[in-house]
């Protein structure tokens, strides 16, 4: 199951059968009838048949493989632990801003799990503006999810402050992911059509790792409002996004 916290400070032959043969084509393959040599074209004589198979050429024999060189495949493994994803959030005035996504793919951009979205554009706010967190909204398929997921993944636009959410490792049905990279993305609706969206590398395996998220900014107008820069103040809804993976110790 996914579990997610938001704490505020200041707040995923045909087999072949092989046919045995009838007792007359045993008797026949067995009893083989003598047949006439042609005459020999030259003074030698004709190799005599053997049994034995004939020995491999030095050139075509395969030696013995050593034992360096042999390649130990492991299949993935599962794990257990738990990945934190923590940012200063900056609550913005005004409308079309303050909607969020935290969500989770594998390395072949495939969507694994939520971990969080803001309740009003997951439950349905995407349709009324089709700009607010449109990546996540796209990606996870939300619009055809049902309504427990909604739930489970979304809640309130938070107060200002560093936030934390939690991924515990499973995917959408709720199967552990095995060991390896993940990315994580954390996309921000900044004003209407402006948006950032944050991504990381993060591997989880036995060892703890802690890396930053980058940033990527998109201004665009929209209508009669015009392109934020980079000094607008609304790139400060979201920054310093940091990813760890805290794997479970026995104790």
């Amino acid at each position: 199951m996914l579990s997610s916290l938001c704490a505020c400070s200041g707040g995923n032959q045909q087999s072949a059968t092989a046919t045995p043969p009838s007792d007359s084509q045993a008797r026949t393959e067995t009893q083989a009838t003598p047949t006439t040599a042609p005459p020999a074209t030259s003074s030698a004589s004709p190799a005599t048949p053997t049994t034995e198979p004939p020995s491999a050429s030095p050139e075509t024999s395969t030696p013995p493989r050593e034992e360096s060189d042999m390649v130990n495949v492991v299949a993935p493994k599962d794990v257990s632990g738990q990945i934190v994803i923590t940012f200063d959030y900056v609550k913005q005035s005004g409308s079309a801003s303050n909607q969020f996504a935290v969500w989770v793919e594998d390395m072949g951009g495939n969507y694994l799990q939520t971990v969080f979205a803001t309740r009003w554009t997951a439950d349905g706010g995407f349709a009324t503006r089709p700009d607010s967190i449109a990546l996540w909204v796209e990606k996870s398929g939300i619009a055809s999810m049902p309504s427990y997921y909604v739930d489970a993944v979304s809640g309130a636009t938070p107060q200002t402050g560093e936030i934390t959410f939690i991924w515990d490792l499973t995917d959408v049905n709720g199967n552990t992911v095995p060991a390896g990279e993940y990315r994580i993305f954390v996309e921000g609706t900044l004003r209407w059509k402006n948006y950032v969206l944050y991504s990381c590398v993060i591997e989880i395996g036995n060892a703890p790792a802690t890396v930053q998220a980058d940033a990527e900014y998109t201004y665009e107008g929209s209508g009669n409002q015009p392109a934020l820069t980079a000094e607008s103040p609304e790139n400060t809804m979201i920054g310093a996004v940091t990813v760890s993976f805290s794997p479970t110790t026995d104790s």
